[in-house]
């Protein structure tokens, strides 16, 4: 019997031997089930946490998850065969409910369009333009990697996009100068993750700001998730914190662990991979490459990706200007009218935009502003511009179906009364400064073990911001639990051996991919504690961020310059010992 088939049994068995207990009708339904179910509220999640760590399927785990807490829900005296199958009907209302909100529509519909115009960009060889310009000024492995950084960081608004693009762009040119494709993978994996998560724009946003929306509802809060989501950059230390390591490694060319070995074996004998290594190739690279009469050009990707941004913030402007405008609010609008371009009316109106249908917008007028670039030039048809739009859409389907599942968990936990429970029972017994150290750490071991960041932002926030809010509702400190949450998801996005984009990572820089996951996760780990350390702790003792981050910033860089050791040692002392030898044959 297959492993997925004893998981799915063993679900619904334990599943059958809850107790029969009655749903509870009361005019505070969630409040009034986590009195009655106890700690059966804490289930749902908790069987898709479980069922993560033993199946490695975010969707399976997360669809059973829903089925759990809906079969809750659904039992009434006893009949548990009746209850399963109306807890499959209503499981298939909340995933419909969760499609037909706008909302939730406008963030698949942006997180579709986005993939559909990098395909375009990918096609038109945009991207790699821009990656073979900035590899002609790399001229030593320390410029080498600084230029591969930078790429990573251009590539900002999709993760899979940069494993397949920085990678096979700088290899030629990091082979050449003995840079071991173990670092160059850890460079590509280190900034596609950490920094799409934290792009003003890119496919990740619409996941992780419908995530605080909803999480924000449970607490009786309508707030502008854009805004906060913003407002948890500065706190998502991990994400930050790894972007500047590869950095310190580079301008001190010091390494550490097992990544030492593997450069002072490129950098001494030129060979960029182990003698067992079994590197891996990419496939998908291939689909987004141009044409080989495509004459390469970075305005291909400068314009197109330029109108998106400028498309959307622009869009934020005036969609929020004309929700100010057609409210109640006097004092807002009369600022408006008074001081349209101020500091103030556009910090307002970005605040009262829906970023959901402004990011769809952007991207579907950026996605055509490509394809008439592309015809124009006859790079390609108009099918086939359509063909690779459509292919692009396609990439980023399992991150609709993520969202719905995610969703429809959440929609349950708030009716099955999850976070009324946790509060209840956790509110008091937690100290307020450990709190986002143990969300980070707990999304850490979740997203490492499942290799999912977005299921990890799915299962926890939910659980995150009403416990955080109940412990303190200070806006600040629910801001940096939120934060906790989305950079802890990034740590096993970044590092698991199961996850996507590390696989991609070794494939588009074509390195084994054990040996990209032993050595990256070294150092994974080391920034994972100074955030713990010198991050979370630190903010939750109550001291600014604006302190917090530059100070972990500098013990990062002390760390990699204090316990690193110099590339070049070897490579030094075996000149200095054949110089030796030369001399004193001559002698």
């Amino acid at each position: 019997m297959k492993k997925s088939s004893l998981i799915l049994i063993a679900s619904v068995l334990l599943m059958l031997l809850l107790p029969a207990v009655a749903f509870a009708a009361d005019p505070d339904p969630a409040a009034a089930n986590a009195q009655k179910f106890g700690f059966f509220t804490v289930l749902p999640p908790l069987v898709a946490i479980v069922l993560a760590f033993i199946s490695k399927n975010v969707v399976l785990s997360l669809f059973l998850g829903v089925l759990c807490g809906t079969f809750l829900l659904q039992i009434t005296n006893g009949n548990i065969f009746s209850a399963l199958l109306n807890a499959f009907l209503s499981l298939v209302a909340k995933v419909l409910g969760s499609l037909a909100d706008p909302w939730n529509a406008g963030i698949i519909l942006q997180c579709l369009a986005i993939g559909g115009l990098i395909a375009l960009v990918g096609k038109m060889g945009g991207a790699k333009a821009v990656a073979e310009s900035l590899a002609k000024r790399a001229k030593t492995p320390r410029s080498a990697q600084l230029v591969t950084w930078l790429l990573g960081i251009l590539v900002f608004f999709d993760d899979y996009a940069n494993s397949l693009i920085v990678g096979p762009i700088m290899r030629p040119v990091t082979d050449k100068l003995r840079i071991s494709r173990e670092k160059l993978s850890f460079i590509v994996d280190a900034t596609a993750a950490p920094i799409a998560g934290i792009a003003l724009i890119s496919t990740w946003v619409g996941y992780e700001v419908s995530l605080i929306k909803d999480a924000y509802s449970t607490i009786g809060q309508n707030v502008n998730a854009y805004n906060i989501f913003v407002s948890t950059i500065p706190y998502r230390f991990y994400n930050i914190l790894i972007l500047m390591f590869i950095v310190f490694t580079a301008l001190f060319l010091k390494e550490f662990g097992p990544m030492l070995k593997a450069e002072r074996r490129a950098r001494s004998t030129g060979k960029v991979l182990s003698d067992t290594a079994r590197p891996m190739v990419s496939a998908e690279a291939t689909d987004l490459e141009p044409k080989d009469t495509t004459k390469l050009s970075v305005w291909n990707a400068i314009i197109p990706i330029g109108v998106l941004i400028i498309g959307a913030f622009l869009g934020f402007y005036f969609n929020g200007y004309n929700s100010i405008m057609g409210g109640e609010d006097k004092d807002l609008i009369k600022l408006l009218e008074t001081a349209p371009m101020s500091f103030a009316a556009i910090r307002e109106a970005f605040g009262a935009s829906d970023a959901s249908v402004v990011l769809f917008q952007a991207a579907l007028f950026a996605g055509i502003v490509a394809m008439v670039m592309g015809i124009g030039k006859k790079i390609f048809t108009l099918g086939e511009a359509v063909d690779t739009w459509i292919q692009g859409m396609k990439s980023l389907v399992i991150t609709g179906v993520i969202l719905l599942l995610a969703w429809s968990l959440s929609s349950v936990m708030k009716e099955l009364g999850t976070a009324a429970f946790l509060v209840s029972h956790l509110s008091d017994s937690i100290p307020k400064y450990i709190l986002p150290s143990i969300i980070f750490i707990f999304g850490c071991i979740i997203s490492f073990a499942t290799g999912t960041s977005y299921g990890t932002m799915g299962i926890l926030m939910p659980l995150t911001i009403p416990l955080a809010h109940a412990i303190s509702p200070d806006s600040a400190y629910v801001i940096m639990n939120a934060g906790a949450v989305l950079t802890g998801a990034i740590f096993g996005d970044h590092c698991s051996p199961i996850s996507d984009t590390t696989i991609l990572s070794s494939m588009g820089s074509a390195c084994d991919h054990i040996d990209h996951v032993n050595t990256q996760l070294f150092y994974a780990v080391t920034v994972g504690i100074i955030t713990v350390l010198f991050g979370y702790l630190p903010v939750g003792l109550g001291v600014p961020v604006y302190i917090t981050l530059p100070v972990a910033i500098v013990i990062t860089g002390c760390a990699v310059y204090m316990f690193g050791k110099p590339v070049e040692e070897v490579k030094s002392t075996e000149e200095t010992t054949s110089m030796s030898k030369a001399v004193t044959m001559k002698s």
